[in-house]
């Protein structure tokens, strides 16, 4: 049997995406919301909530992003181009946010400042992250295997709607994380926050639905051409059915529940993308088969890649097995 290593790759590539997202995404929300909490204590409880894992959660990000420059350069070297600006903005936010986690305990004359840093840092990474997404889903021009648009052909507002979106999004995904590890009225606050969101996160999911396959044919074929409509009609009852154990677990204070179920809001919206990409790496221009890597090296790679990805897995369940429960409101990772 002949391997389709392409495919793999791009499985492979996807899944370190989606849990990228998914993980990064709930401490990414917790610093979002960060300014919405004034009293210290809080503030301290959040950031303990995620500081055992918020780096192993970036770890998909490097796996990735990586992962994307050796088994799809013609891809790397193509997207990075057209989006320079706003994956390098989101890295310094990352930064920012990352230096602020040692920092801000070192300080108490300078605290505020690194209060900044943690919720700037994670807004911005949020942020443009999402236009990148947007960017990306509009279209990049591609002529003769080379970018070919300009420096801010990535900004429109399409890019700038689906950053918005995904800062709404994040926050649902860290006010559901602080409903499940926290306690008293930093949980309370929480959950009012989590409808709001999740609110918000359905009404962003619907209008983008409404826009995306008028952006490209290829969307519009996909979403409405058989077989795919019949997932075109599938996922609002799941996302219904989503939001519906959303708000019931807010309301029942089953506390896991809210937060599972955002992780399906995004599960689903990440399955749609998918969707509508494939084949294409680079919609409607490049195909995974014509930006991937030669056979030789997809095939070198994934045996690393075997070895790999199940020993991320292990330590990530090990490393949440580990700070499972509430957070102790009066101990502190640090």
């Amino acid at each position: 049997m002949v391997l389709d290593l392409p495919f793999i790759w791009a499985a492979i590539i996807a899944f370190a995406v989606l849990a990228y997202v998914i993980l990064d995404g709930f401490d990414l929300g917790v610093g979002i919301l960060f300014p919405f909490f004034k009293e210290k204590h809080d503030r301290d409880v959040m950031m303990n909530s995620v500081a055992p894992v918020w780096d192993g959660n970036e770890t998909w990000l490097v796996l990735g992003g990586g992962g994307l420059m050796a088994v799809f350069p013609l891809a790397y070297a193509t997207v990075l181009p057209a989006l320079y600006m706003p994956l390098v903005l989101m890295l310094l936010g990352l930064i920012f946010r990352g230096v602020a986690f040692e920092y801000r305990w070192r300080t108490r004359r300078g605290e505020f400042l690194w209060d900044i840093a943690f919720a700037g840092g994670s807004m911005v990474a949020a942020f443009t992250q999402g236009v990148a997404l947007g960017a990306l889903v509009q279209g990049i021009p591609v002529e003769n295997r080379a970018y070919a648009g300009g420096w801010w052909d990535w900004l429109t507002p399409f890019s700038i709607a689906t950053g918005l979106a995904l800062l709404i999004g994040y926050a649902l995904l860290g006010a559901t994380w602080l409903v499940m590890k926290t306690s008293g009225p930093l949980a309370e606050r929480a959950r009012g926050y989590a409808l709001k969101a999740g609110i918000g996160t359905l009404v962003a999911m619907g209008v983008f639905s409404l826009w995306t396959p008028f952006l490209e044919p290829l969307y519009f074929e996909r979403w409405f051409g058989w077989p795919t409509v019949a997932f075109s009609l599938l996922v609002p009852l799941l996302v219904l059915g989503c939001f519906a154990l959303l708000v019931h677990g807010l309301r029942t204070q089953h506390d896991s529940r809210p937060f599972l179920a955002a992780l399906g809001l995004f599960v689903l919206g990440f399955a749609g993308i998918g969707i509508s990409f494939y084949p294409y790496i680079v919609p409607a221009s490049l195909t995974i088969w014509q930006a991937a890597a030669p056979e030789e090296s997809l095939a070198f790679l994934l045996v690393g890649a075997v070895v790999l990805v199940p020993m991320i897995l292990g330590y990530t369940a090990y490393a949440y097995w580990v700070f499972r429960g509430k957070v102790d409101p009066e101990e502190g990772y640090h």
